[in-house]
C-alpha cells in the first residue's frame, strides 16, 4: 500500500485527452487526465462517468445543456447519456471507471490505456 500524489502523476506527462492509469479500487481504475479543448460526443452503455475536477474547470455538453464543473467539484454522467467534456484552458481531472473501459466508449476509437 502507498499513497498516490495526483499532481506529480499530472507532471509526468504531456498532452490532452490521454488518461493514465495510477491505481485502482474494486475492479476500477483510478485515473487522470488533462482536457483541454474538445472532446467527441459519447456515451457509455454499461457504466457511469466519473469526473472530478482537480484543477481548472471543465464544460460537460449535454444534448439537454451544458454544466460548469470546477476544481473541487464532481458531475457524474449516467450511463447511456451522450456527453462531450470541453475546457477552454488546460483542466486536471481524476476519473474513476470500471478497469478496461473506452474513453469514447467504443474501443476502436478510444484512447490505450497507460499506466504511470
Amino acid at each position: 500500500m502507498s499513497k498516490i500524489n495526483l499532481a506529480d502523476k499530472l507532471s509526468q506527462f504531456e498532452g490532452h485527452w490521454q488518461p493514465r492509469v495510477v491505481g485502482a479500487f474494486n475492479d476500477h481504475d483510478l485515473m487522470v487526465v488533462k482536457f483541454q479543448g474538445q472532446f467527441s460526443w459519447h456515451s457509455h452503455t454499461d457504466n457511469d462517468d466519473f469526473f472530478l475536477v482537480l484543477k481548472g474547470e471543465m464544460i460537460m455538453r449535454l444534448r439537454d445543456g451544458d454544466v460548469k464543473v470546477g476544481a473541487g467539484e464532481i458531475f457524474v454522467v449516467p450511463k447511456g447519456v451522450e456527453h462531450a467534456p470541453f475546457a477552454e484552458e488546460e483542466t486536471h481531472v481524476l476519473l474513476i471507471e470500471p478497469k478496461g473501459t473506452p474513453n469514447t466508449g467504443d474501443p476502436a476509437t478510444a484512447a490505450p490505456r497507460r499506466e504511470i
